[in-house]
């Protein structure tokens, strides 16, 4: 399973930082975090960017056991 790591809002949807879910690739994970979290963290992770152990990461990616998905949330500030 990836730890999946999230971040602001995506952090407060959730209401816990970091989870392991099981998946192959980005997507799955993402599912399976929607699945487990509902239509909160869902709306967070719409406008949010993914990343792979620190890199841009598409849909399409595959994770591992060893693989940290990181949803990033728009941000802002002056």
């Amino acid at each position: 399973m990836a730890t999946l790591r999230l971040f602001g809002p995506a952090r407060l949807a959730a209401g816990q930082s970091s989870v392991e879910l099981a998946g192959q690739t980005v997507a799955e994970v993402l599912a399976a975090a929607e699945a487990r979290f509902g239509e909160d963290l869902a709306a967070v992770m719409a406008t949010s960017s993914v990343w792979v152990n620190g890199r841009a990461a598409s849909p399409a990616v595959e994770v591992g056991d060893a693989d940290e998905v990181s949803v990033i949330p728009p941000v802002s500030g002056g």
